[in-house]
């Protein structure tokens, strides 16, 4: 088989993903092995790929390519998620563009828009996936509204009910005017925003005093209902008992006495608007006031805003507060920095809203969660420290509002059948409702037309948090072979923002409805930023295009670039730069294997240096692999990536390329080129898993494999005795080299050039590697000595000192001038050091490790003067 004279991505990506499919590598289903399973954060159905999905999958990709290779069932459930908020303004906005409303739409019709909308759009996210590598069992893709996950939703809703803990209520909710819909306390984000403190005087009823009150909104006056002040305020004493005049609308309202003003903030005097604030909410219940909601589903002013009806509500404070100070009402106002809540979803400013919602008691469901993962361990955190945030939430956990005003998604199956409070069941069916409806009202007459089942549909996460379990139809069947065989899944990679949403939701849901874990461990990435720390984004620009990072670098290239700098948990700063490193290291690979591979092979005896190469190598690649395992059972990918790098770059293509290669236009003799074609093949074992395109070419160049001996369904390499003298042994050769190195750099002396070394106090070494020296040094001979040579070039390794003689064309003179420099510079650096660590002050005050590093640095000094000044003792 010919090899390309580059490598080319772009050429190879497409034919091996086209080959993995063709022959089923990715498809899982349960036999005898060992499962080893993952379920993907569903990505929106909105959705295309970012950086964050970028490094997210990659891991994924990582470990279960990982677990294939080590003989398990390895299975990675793809799928997306339907995205209720995100997926109806995408259809609103679609449908605006067409000249049609979403009111003048029934259910039905939005519905089937919306489905065109998601056939038409859902998929594209997935097929990126593939163009990153992900090796998904394409087979099991889900979505969140297939038939069978809504039925396990509902039938979920229903179960919950049953037992008590599902519940209408009518609260105050945090309202997205933008998505006219609710949003549960976690989907809110609270940013600081610079606004104004307006100072409003209220009229006394009956007198001509005012009273003074501090805003942030004081568009909201139209729904006053009380003037609250503390009993403990003298200042506002007299006015207890009396009443209030609202400006604008002339409304009297009570004034109110509570403990719960802050005499402090303000005017010590607060505005009570029940409708528009959950504390106000909390007073007008206490004081049994009037309930006024002056806004709109959308945030625009209703008839309570009297001439500002149907304005938006921030169009209406900037009016408003000039109707005010024109009228004599404003008094003051004031910067003020404010916490204001938004929608993750549509960013739009919260509206705190009363409103009749479906509510989840979490109290008892959180318990075994709790347990799980704070006291057990059943679960394990990577990194650790987010079992604190876990902790935090899950303690002050409060019911979850799982109903949303929405069309898209698993509609509420509750019917109502009269218009009374409790006028309604909550069934699986509208077949099931007539029959509960009927036997509730007494009424064996009802009939399916009487029944209206409820408009709003289930909070997405409400079908998420069943994801593990559901893509194995286990609440529907659940003791099916699936879910039997791949639940509990072993790793979930997710980023740690949605460790409320989905993580102990998901956990929650394993105990209530399998009584175990949804899995084992959770392994949480950072967040994606740029060079300048900021949080990459649309808004900002600062995303690039993942696709065609990919096409410039290739998909290796950038799975490397990603995670080279990724541990767990840690936000990883972007750049380019690392992808380019990626497809460097692609590049160092296929021409290593180039080289390899052009070699011609010979049946001639092993030479000495190749045969100690082999063995030092095998030792090199054991101790990596350990430390490799390591490093993934810790989680530490990142770590395991860099490991396996610097084998392949540093000890394969820099150390070992380098011994084993034959003299010019000689053969390679065919015990060394077999077995090192053998340790190329396990350094592609453990590659594959980071690189898997780049691996898979080379492994299918290097012989002519069967669909059988395919890369991706190879062996992972195991651990062997570490031969840790051997590997020491070479570490110090390398420092004899690196030596003999730097004096033909310094003297430009070039490697054509034979040298003799001489070697003092042998001691420690012997001659076990001199034929590896000597090849990789164009040294002719190595003579061991008793005494110090004279006229010779020198350096020191450990208690070995070596000597190269000069001959006539190195520069005596020069080449004294040049030591005695580096002697004068090297007492002044020792000078410098021996003063620091004779100041007792330092000495007391610095951290252990940074004294060690001092005193390191005295001993290098002293023993490089040392040397120095034998070699220039040997020039005299």
């Amino acid at each position: 088989m010919d090899i390309p004279s580059k490598y080319e991505p772009q050429k190879v990506e497409n034919r091996w993903y086209d080959y993995w499919m063709k022959h089923d590598y990715f498809h899982s289903t349960p036999d005898h092995r060992e499962s080893y399973s993952i379920v993907i954060p569903p990505p929106n159905v909105t959705g295309i790929l970012h950086m964050g999905h970028m490094l997210n999958n990659t891991i994924q990709d990582v470990l279960i390519r990982r677990a294939r290779l080590q003989g398990k069932n390895a299975c990675w459930v793809p799928g997306t998620d339907h995205a209720s908020i995100a997926t109806e303004a995408k259809v609103v906005a679609k449908l605006k563009e067409q000249g049609i409303n979403k009111t003048d739409l029934s259910r039905d019709e939005f519905l089937k828009h919306a489905w065109d909308w998601t056939h038409e759009y859902g998929g594209v996210i997935l097929e990126q996936l593939k163009k990153l590598g992900c090796s998904c069992d394409w087979e099991r893709t889900a979505f969140t509204m297939d038939d069978t996950m809504s039925a396990s939703v509902i039938k979920v809703f229903v179960d919950l009910y049953n037992k008590g803990l599902i519940y209408r209520g009518y609260r105050m909710v945090n309202w997205d005017p933008e998505a006219q819909t609710t949003l549960s306390d976690e989907e809110v984000v609270y940013e600081e925003k610079q606004g104004l403190l307006y100072y409003l005087s209220y009229p006394i009823e009956g007198s001509d005093e005012r009273v003074t009150i501090a805003t942030t909104r004081p568009e909201t006056i139209l729904g006053d209902t009380a003037i609250c002040i503390n009993p403990n305020d003298e200042r506002y004493s007299h006015l207890k008992g009396k009443k209030a005049i609202v400006p604008i609308c002339n409304r009297a309202i009570p004034i109110i006495e509570d403990e719960y003003v802050d005499i402090e903030f303000g005017t010590g005097c607060l505005k009570v608007t029940p409708a528009h604030d959950i504390n106000d909410k909390a007073l007008g219940e206490k004081h049994n006031l009037e309930t006024i909601d002056i806004f709109n589903a959308d945030a625009t002013m209703n008839s309570f805003g009297l001439h500002y009806q149907g304005k938006d509500r921030f169009v209406v404070r900037k009016e408003i507060k000039k109707e005010l100070e024109e009228k004599g009402f404003l008094v003051k106002t004031e910067n003020y920095i404010n916490k204001v809540g938004t929608s993750e979803r549509t960013r739009a400013v919260i509206e705190p809203r009363l409103s009749e919602q479906w509510f989840l008691k979490m109290e008892d469901l959180v318990k075994p969660a709790i347990k799980s993962v704070l006291e057990s361990d059943e679960i394990n955190f990577f990194p650790k420290k987010f079992e604190n945030t876990y902790r935090h939430w899950m303690e002050n956990i409060r019911d979850w509002n799982i109903s949303r005003q929405l069309w898209w998604g698993q509609q509420i199956p509750a019917y109502y059948f009269g218009d009374g409070q409790d006028d309604f069941v909550v069934a699986g069916s509208k077949d099931e409702a007539l029959e509960k409806a009927q036997a509730k009202s007494n009424n064996p007459n009802l009939g399916l037309d009487d029944l209206r089942q409820d408009e709003d549909v289930v909070d997405t996460w409400f079908s998420s948090w069943l994801w593990p379990m559901t893509v194995f139809n286990g609440i529907l069947e659940p003791n099916n072979e699936d879910i039997n065989y791949y639940y509990p899944t072993n790793d979930l990679v997710t980023g740690p923002d949605i460790i409320f949403f989905w993580v102990a939701r998901m956990i929650i849901a394993g105990y209530e409805y399998r009584d175990e874990k949804p899995f084992d461990n959770v392994y949480f990435t950072g967040i994606v930023r740029d060079k300048q720390r900021r949080k990459m984004s649309k808004s900002l620009g600062n995303s690039p295009d993942a696709l065609k990072l990919i096409e410039n670098y290739g998909a290796d290239g950038v799975r490397v670039g990603l995670l080279l700098s990724s541990a767990a948990g840690n936000d990883l700063l972007f750049d380019e730069d690392l992808c380019q490193q990626g497809k460097n290291f692609a590049n160092k690979i296929w021409n290593g294997f180039r080289l390899l591979k052009g070699w011609e092979v010979a049946e001639i005896p092993q030479p000495e240096a190749s045969s100690l190469g082999i063995a030092w190598y095998k030792a090199k690649f054991n101790q990596t692999l350990a430390e490799i395992e390591d490093h993934f059972s810790k989680y530490r990918i990142s770590d395991a990536l860099m490991a396996t790098y610097k084998l392949i770059w540093d000890d394969y293509s820099s150390w070992l390329l380098e011994i084993i290669k034959p003299a010019y236009q000689q053969p390679i003799d065919k015990k060394t080129f077999d077995e090192v074609i053998g340790i190329f093949e396990n350094n592609l074992k453990l590659l594959h898993p980071f690189m898997p395109f780049l691996t898979e070419e080379v492994w299918q160049h290097i012989a002519e494999r069967s669909p059988q001996e395919a890369l991706v369904i190879s062996q992972w390499p195991k651990v062997e005795k570490v031969d840790e003298k051997l590997i020491g042994q070479f570490e110090f050769a390398a420092e004899v080299i690196s030596g003999i190195r730097t004096i033909r750099k310094d003297k430009n002396i070039p490697m054509k050039e034979s040298l003799e070394l001489l070697v003092l106090n042998a001691g420690n070494n012997g001659d076990d590697w001199d034929a590896v020296i000597k090849k990789l040094t164009n040294v002719s001979a190595i003579s061991y000595v008793d005494n110090a040579v004279e006229g010779a070039l020198t350096f020191r390794v450990k208690s070995n000192e070596y000597f190269i003689p000069i001959s006539g064309a190195v520069d005596i003179e020069a080449e004294k001038l040049k030591i005695q420099e580096e002697l004068k510079y090297t007492k002044g650096f020792l000078q410098s050091v021996q003063k620091k660590l004779s100041n007792e002050r330092f000495v007391n005050n610095a951290p252990e490790q940074v004294i060690a590093m001092e005193r390191k640095k005295q001993a290098d000094a002293e023993a490089k003067i040392t040397t120095l000044e034998k070699s220039l003792a040997s020039l005299k």
